[in-house]
Order: structure tokens, then sequence, then C-alpha cells
């Protein structure tokens, strides 16, 4: 019986791979077809054609000789640019770090490769990580910006954007993104994929060109949670997970901040969802966050906007870049970031009602008040109504069309409305597609658990995504 390669899961192709039915090699020589038949999405900066079809062979001399190097044995994975990969450029999609060779694997990738992962390049993303939409003006082919793969006037969200416009093109089954305020779940929504922000130290920084340490994490991505599941079993070595049943899972729903401003899809989309979870016997509990608005806005930019510089000034010298962020921000290509990096980050100032105000005297009230109170009116809310999660569509709009007007601080905000309170508490986060809307873009479901409770937002997700499918 003939397969495509390309659609399969990363959980079925392992198995194929371990029973002999399929080789590495003929799974990485499809991979590279097909990233090369969707080029013109964007989706990546680094190809690494000789790299991955000898690590395939080594995978298929293994398999042969009776040997596996773990649940990925062979499977090709793509890593966010970002990230490091021993010998292929890490540029973080900014032109000032095109030359800069990491000489190690960040510890999150070696944890894929130590399983038998197959990397087959590094992908694209929105400049420095500071955006949403993919819209990177120093890395892309004939037209800009990483395109959706649904739909290729679309923006595939960001910003771990080639990634999912990878997995979402059938190259790869999963891969590795990183986030900050959206940015694994916002472009899994965007292309009918799954993502899990885990909670922040779950997974190790070590090796990513940051925004924030006390914002970001890398994450898996993939075109199903079973996927997700099975990067986060092999990056954390807990066991893997099985799906929960959803008879008495109890999900909370705020609607004054995470069910405002929805458009037609996604107020379509979220009703036949909530209606489906309510008789699949989830108890959905109505709750009040009252704060919730107004305690993200005091730490959200106060934070990034600090440790965007200060986080990248050690991070630039930690890896022996040889070049300085006064050269970085010189270089930076797209126009969004660097407004945001010439007009804050580097003066260390926000935008303040006459005018701008010093940042880290708000940076440090936002790590000492604000934060540390944000954490707790989520783990009270979490308590007091003995919730698994607070369910809520991942964006509130589907996809715009990619461009530069799509790069607006009001979209960006509008994008990252429902994921950017959770990623500033620190919590684990899980996106599963929820199906399409009346205009046939995707829909987007996270939910959000309190601290370590990504296994059982997994389980969960594995049942909530299952029941989704059968929905119409």
């Amino acid at each position: 019986m003939s397969r495509n390669l390309n659609t399969l899961s990363a959980v079925e192709a392992a198995a194929l791979i371990r029973r002999g039915e399929i080789t590495s090699t003929a799974l990485t020589e499809a991979a590279l077809r097909q990233a090369d038949a969707t080029a013109r999405l964007n989706a990546f900066i680094t190809i690494d054609r000789k790299g991955a079809l000898a690590a395939a062979a080594i995978a298929d001399a293994d398999t042969a000789a009776g040997r596996s190097r773990g649940a990925l044995h062979g499977v090709p994975l793509v890593i966010k640019d970002n990230t490091h990969v021993a010998g292929l450029p890490s540029t973080a999609g900014t032109p000032a770090l095109k030359n800069f060779v990491p000489k190690d694997h960040a510890p999150v990738v070696q944890k894929l490769v130590d399983a038998g992962a197959v990397i087959i390049g590094k992908t694209n993303m929105h400049e420095l990580a500071f955006g949403v939409t993919g819209y990177n003006e120093g890395f892309h082919g004939e037209i800009i910006g990483v395109r959706n793969p649904l739909d290729p006037t679309r923006i595939a969200g960001g910003s771990s954007s080639g990634t999912a416009a990878a997995i979402a093109a059938n190259v790869v089954a999963a891969g590795i993104g990183s986030d900050t305020g959206a940015s694994v779940r916002l472009p899994s929504a965007y292309t009918n994929g799954a993502a899990l922000r885990p909670t922040v130290g779950r997974y190790s920084q070590v090796g990513i060109c940051p925004p924030s340490h006390t914002r970001d994490t890398p994450g898996p991505m993939a075109r199903d949670v079973a996927d997700v599941a099975l990067l986060h079993h092999v990056i954390t070595g807990t066991a893997p997970v099985t799906s929960a049943a959803l008879e008495g899972v109890r999900l909370g729903i705020y609607r004054d901040v995470f069910y405002a401003n929805l458009d037609a899809d996604t107020l379509t989309v979220m009703g036949r969802v909530l209606e489906a979870l309510k008789k699949a016997g989830v108890e959905l509990v109505e709750v009040d966050m009252p704060g919730l608005a107004r305690l993200e806005s005091e730490v959200s930019f106060p934070v990034v906007v600090v440790e965007a510089h200060d986080d990248l000034v050690s991070y630039l010298a930690e890896f022996d870049t040889g070049v300085s962020i006064e050269q970085l921000v010189a270089q930076i290509a797209s126009a969004d970031v660097k407004a945001i990096y010439d007009g804050m980050v580097m003066p260390l100032q926000l935008p303040g009602p006459n005018g701008p105000i010093a940042a880290r005297p708000a940076y440090e009230h936002a790590i000492a008040v604000g934060r540390p109170a944000l954490r707790q009116l989520y783990a009270d809310t979490f308590a007091t109504h003995r919730l698994d999660a607070l369910v809520f569509p991942t964006a509130p709009i589907v996809p715009m069309r990619q461009g530069p007007e799509a790069c607006s601080v009001e979209n960006m905000g509008r994008m990252i409305q429902n994921t950017g309170p959770g990623s500033v508490a620190g919590i684990p986060g899980l996106s599963v597609p929820g199906g399409f809307g009346p205009s046939g873009l995707p829909v987007g479901i996270e939910i959000d658990g309190p601290d370590d409770s990504d296994e059982r937002l997994l389980a969960i997700g594995l049942s909530m995504e299952a029941l989704f499918r059968t929905l119409k």
C-alpha cells in the first residue's frame, strides 16, 4: 500500500520506521521535496539538505542493526531560527546574525536529537521574535512575509511563523517554536495546528535568542496534540500522556476579556465548541477575574522592553556572536521591529500619557508587584472554582491579510488579546484546532491551566481535539 509520507504524523512515522516499513531517508527526502515545492511560503531561512540526509542515513543504519535512539528515531523536524542548532546559522530572523553559527545545540534541540530526530532546517520568524505576523523584511523570497498554507494571501501568525507554515504545508509533522506572548499558539491556531506553551522554566531557555527571560519559553508545535505530547515527553522526560475523560472536567469562562471582540468566524466556532463540551460532560464555570487586563498591561510591555535590551546584550556576549546590540539594531530590516527597538528598547523608555517615561522603574514595579499579583489572581481563580483550566478562543480574530499593514501595534494587541495574560503570568497554555468558521478559516481553542499542569492540559487537549473533529 502506497503512503503519502508528507502527511504522516510524528507518532505514525516513528512507529513505521521502528517496524522497518519506511526509512528515515525516504521520509527526509519527501520533506525536502515538499520544502522546495512550497518555497513561496517563506517558511525557511536555512535548509540543511546534506546534514539532514546524513542524519537520516545514520538512523537507517541503526534501524537495520536493531538499534533505536529513542521516540523520534529518524523523524524529520524543524527548529525556529532563534534556537541553536549546532553547525547551522542562528539568525533570530535578523540580518546582523546571518553569519552566527553556534557550536552546540540548544538543550531543547539536544533532547530531540538524542531521541533520534532529524533536523531538516531552521524556520523563518518575525524578526527578533518581536511580532505576530511573520512579515520579515530581512529574509524572504519573491514576496515578503511568511505565508499561511491554508491561504497564502494571509499571515501564518507569529513569531514562530515558519515552523507553523512548514507543518501546515506538510513538510514535517512537528517542530519547535518559542513563545513570549503568543508565538507558538497563535501561528498554530492560524494554520489549524496544535501547540503547547509550557510552564515557564519547564523547558530550558539556553541557546535561544531572547526577548525576555521572564516570559520566554520554547514550545512544541504540530498538526495534532498527540505529536505535541510526544515532543513534550521527549523534552521533559515525563511519562507519555494519554487522553483524559472529559466528563467532570471543569473549564472556566471569563467573558470580559477572553470573549471580547470576537469576529464572526470565531464567535461561530466558539459557540459550537462550548456546546459540544457541555454535551461531553465538561462543566463550564463562569468566573470573574477583576483587574486581569489592568495587571497584564502594567507588566507586559515594561518586562519585555527592558529584558529585550538587557537579555539581548547578555546573549550576544555569552555566545560570542561578534555583534553588539548597537550593531544589531542598526541592521534591523523590518520597519515595525526597528521602530520598537529605536523608540523603546534602546532608550529604555515606554510611551506615557504626556510623552516617554523611563522603563526601568516600571519594570521593577512589574517584577516586584504587578506580576506576583497577576500570578496570584490566576492561582486564586483556579483554586476557588476548582478549575482544570480556563477555555477561550486562542485569538479573537482569524488570520488577516499578510503585509506591512498587518504589523501595526493595534493589530498585534488585538491578536494577542487572549494569549497575553497567561504568558505574562508564566502559566501553561495549549492551543488545539477548533474547526473552521463560515469563511473557511481556522479557529484555535486554548486552555490555560495552573503552573505545572502541562501534562493535564495535554491529556484534556487530546480528548478535546478528538471531539472537535466530529463537529460540522
